[in-house]
This record gives structure tokens, sequence and C-alpha cells, in this order.
């Protein structure tokens, strides 16, 4: 998919479906510590091209992090090849290429992760196209980062998240935080 090499995504919606598939191999990379990470990026101008999945490396094992649509949310196990370059975009103006760089990311390579959590989007006073919607936080002693749903694509933010996402620490998935 998207001419990345070992990128088969299996989309979830939802706080349960996603508990349910992914709560425990989340939750397993506490006391790991985030070794590197990578993102597709545009070789002309390298602006991130924030459709393609968030690769997040933790002593060994690689999360592969990507929204899509409104409410979709893929996590992957050690399948994306960065390496390999990424094909079929040779008739667009502009390539994508795997990069180890982002301002947002770097402070946090070597770090100790020391909780995964998922966070829900549930504004309490109106109706939003994104309720529901799940954002995946990674806490370090030094602070913490998350990628969320931006409708349609990844978005990565650092520090608290916004009081309308609802925290589900990971081992009590369906109780909030």
């Amino acid at each position: 998919m998207m001419g990345i090499s070992g990128f088969e995504p299996t989309f979830l919606v939802g706080l349960e479906a996603i508990c349910e598939e992914h709560g425990p191999g989340l939750a397993a990379l506490g006391g790991r510590r985030l070794t590197g990470f990578a993102l597709v990026r545009f070789v002309e101008d390298g602006d991130w091209f924030a459709d393609c999945p968030v690769i997040l490396h933790f002593d060994g094992i690689q999360a592969e992090i990507c929204h899509w649509k409104l409410d979709e949310l893929s996590i992957g196990w050690n399948t994306i090849d960065t390496t390999a370059a990424i094909s079929g975009w040779e008739y667009l103006e502009q390539m994508p290429a795997w990069s180890d760089t982002d301002e947002r990311l770097q402070p946090f390579v070597g770090q100790e992760l020391r909780e995964v959590a998922l966070l829900e989007w549930w504004p309490s006073s109106r109706h939003d196209l994104a309720d529901g919607t799940l954002a995946v936080e990674f806490i370090f002693d030094t602070g913490r980062f998350h990628i969320a749903n931006a409708l349609d694509e990844n978005s990565i933010d650092i520090g608290e998240a916004h009081a309308n996402f609802v925290r589900h620490r990971l081992g009590r998935c369906t109780q909030p935080n």
C-alpha cells in the first residue's frame, strides 16, 4: 500500500477493537527505550507526508501507526521495511522517502518509555465529527507525545493532550483515567 514495502494495514475502529488487538503489545513497550523513528518526507522540500505511517523503534520492536479516514487506526508490528525505497510515485512531481529527522520526536530518542495510553476524543459540549477517534500516547520522564487522527492523516502532538481527550491506560482500556 502506498508503495511502502511491507505495509499491509489492518484498520480498526473504536477503543474496544484497538484494545483487544493491540493493547497488550502497546503496553509491553513500557520500559523500552525509543531508539529511533521514521517518517515519510518529500525529497524535494522535506515536508512530512502525514498520510503515511509513523514508525517508532523501541529496543528491537517496531511500532507502525497510521490513521486513515475519519476514525480508522492501523497499528502494525515489525512489518515495514524503512530501508526500501518507496515505489510507485515516479509519475508525481514529488518523491517520498523515509526520514529519521523530526524536531518533535528527536528529543525523545534514547529515553525510556514509561507508559502508553490510548486517547479517545469526546468533547463534552457538542457533537464533533471526530467523536470517538483515537490517538496513541507515549509517556516519558521528560514529556509525552501522541499520534492522533487529523481526519484522514496522522498528527504528532507534544505535551499534554487536549482536554477533550479521555485517557485510557492500557491494561484498563475500558476505564478512563
